[in-house]
């Protein structure tokens, strides 16, 4: 199952500790507007499945790991 709010919490644990701001995580990840990351750290919005992915590969974690059905990073990866 989803976690729109583990996602969040999540994805904003995992850019601050890798010391990146919100704008640089959107342009790793390829989003076209600088406000994605933020959107998504505050539960507004979800994201398509190829940046979940992205961000998954980028901080080296689980898909699942990110949406909330484990709490090992590194199950299926």
């Amino acid at each position: 199952m989803f976690s729109r709010e583990i996602f969040s919490k999540r994805v904003k644990m995992l850019r601050l500790s890798h010391n990146l701001s919100q704008i640089e995580l959107a342009k790793i990840v390829g989003f076209s507007y600088s406000s994605a990351i933020g959107d998504i750290e505050r539960g507004r919005r979800t994201t398509p499945i190829d940046k979940i992915v992205a961000l998954a590969d980028y901080f080296d974690v689980s898909v699942d790991y990110l949406i909330g059905r484990t709490d090992n990073p590194k199950l299926n990866k």
